[in-house]
């Protein structure tokens, strides 16, 4: 889970940040490294390639930085990173309409039993969210990946909290539902996940 930067580490580091020289290169510097991950799971999670979030996170960056001194601080610093991400993201997507699976490592021959398992629920985990809507996936990302409260998921997505509730249950019940969806899937000894579909009548 997201463990954002203390209230007062985070005053000196966005006064840090309005400066020149040293002092600004290395505040940015640690904003980054704070955000970065939190950032690139994000657009991970809302996009359909690795190279898309990489972009997207990048682009989240230099969007901040360029406009940090419009930011009020009337919310966290990583409130208002994370909406640029969402954001970003979004832009990145409508880029690249091409479908690439985000699949997970593919296990190595010495791999155990649980090991393949674990990977092939985390395969399926993947699928199932690729197939959600955006927004389903957006929320979903907020709430389980970074681990934002349902408050800090409406300042980001810029929504009444009562939205996040109701767009989480519904992305919940999406993602059970994919989940549990009968799938072709092949392996080394042929045909298993599911059931052959029928010839078109």
């Amino acid at each position: 889970m997201f463990a954002p930067l203390d209230e007062k580490e985070e005053q000196a580091l966005l006064d840090a940040a309005a400066g020149t020289g040293a002092r600004r290169e290395a505040a940015l510097r640690r904003i980054y490294e704070v955000l970065r991950a939190p950032v690139l799971k994000l657009c991970l999670t809302m996009s359909k390639s690795p190279s898309d979030a990489e972009d997207a996170t990048q682009e989240t960056f230099a969007a901040a930085f360029r406009a940090l001194s419009l930011f009020r601080r009337d919310a966290r610093l990583s409130t208002w990173v994370f909406r640029i991400a969402v954001r970003a993201a979004i832009e990145q997507r409508s880029k690249h309409k091409a479908t690439v699976e985000l699949d997970p490592e593919t296990p190595s021959a010495t791999s155990g039993e649980s090991d393949l398992l674990a990977r092939d629920e985390a395969r399926r985990m993947l699928s199932a969210i690729q197939c959600l809507s955006l927004e389903h996936r957006t929320v979903l990302a907020l709430f389980g990946v970074e681990g934002l409260r349902h408050r800090e998921i409406a300042d980001v997505l810029g929504v009444p909290e009562g939205t996040v509730w109701s767009r989480l249950s519904l992305a919940r019940k999406a993602l059970t539902a994919e989940m549990n969806r009968p799938r072709l899937a092949f392996s080394a000894n042929g045909l298993r996940g599911g059931k052959l579909p029928r010839a078109a009548e």
